[in-house]
């Protein structure tokens, strides 16, 4: 299974993901970077991501995904 900074480079390979503390505000992820992560998400670990966490403050950075994807009953 990939790891979550595998999944974000190939959604923007130009960006390393790993020296963010905010992906948005770094200009790193837009609205559609989110939604095409989601589902990426979504996929990958067989999870559904409720519509109300879908927020910017759960895709800040790496340390935000992954308290999500633990809330889904993910271990990333």
């Amino acid at each position: 299974m990939k790891r979550l900074p595998e999944l974000l480079r190939e959604i923007r390979p130009e960006f390393d993901f790993t020296t963010s503390k905010d992906f948005i505000a770094d200009g790193m992820l837009d609205s559609f970077d989110l939604m095409t992560l989601v589902a990426t998400l979504d996929k990958t670990y067989g999870i559904s991501i409720q519509g109300t966490d879908i927020v910017p403050e759960n895709f800040k950075n790496l340390e935000t995904i992954e308290n999500l994807l633990r809330q889904c009953g993910v271990t990333a």
